[in-house]
């Protein structure tokens, strides 16, 4: 930081002044898990939540992934409710992403209540599961899934299908503002 030559003190300087470097220094010293887009990830099984995670970071996939254990803590999630009353460890995220075969509340039922919500209606939801009955991709896209997909059954696969997942959503397609529930 700059100091002044009177008093030998910091000296403020407008953002607009500041250089490039000094700028990226600053927001590098931020909390980096704001600067990326947060996928939220509800799946019981502990070994496939490690699993993604492990995948997203073996595909240098930049994201900032939590966790949801189940339906239920999944809208307790996006309504803000339990143990993600606080904002900063439970954003808002840009992009769902969760099994179907959900303990407590459904997949389907808590795609419906996303879906039915109007602040929460714009996130897109991607089913990852294994379940690839065509009855079931059915109910899904009526439940208003944006994407169905088939769990891999290889870590590397779920690494290619994690790169080109987070391409697609984050970096491609254009999604809408994200919007803080009042």
């Amino acid at each position: 930081m700059p100091r002044c030559a009177r008093t030998g003190g910091p000296v403020r300087v407008p953002e607009p002044f500041l250089s490039s470097s000094a700028r990226s220094r600053r927001d590098l010293s931020r909390d980096r898990s704001a600067l990326l887009p947060t996928i939220l990830l509800a799946d019981s099984d502990d070994e496939y939540r490690s699993m993604v995670r492990d995948a997203l970071l073996e595909g240098r996939n930049p994201s900032d992934l939590r966790f949801a254990t189940d339906g239920q803590d999944l809208l307790d999630y996006l309504h803000r409710r339990g143990p993600h009353l606080d904002p900063i460890r439970s954003p808002r995220p840009a992009l769902i992403v969760l099994d179907l075969r959900l303990p407590r509340l459904g997949g389907l039922e808590a795609v419906r209540s996303i879906k039915s919500n109007p602040d929460l209606r714009r996130i897109p939801v991607v089913a990852l599961t294994d379940d690839v009955d065509p009855e079931a991709v059915t109910a899904a896209y009526e439940a208003g899934v944006s994407t169905y997909l088939a769990k891999p059954v290889t870590f590397l696969a779920l690494v290619k299908l994690m790169k080109v997942f987070t391409a697609y959503w984050l970096d491609t397609a254009l999604l809408p503002p994200a919007e803080e529930a009042a």
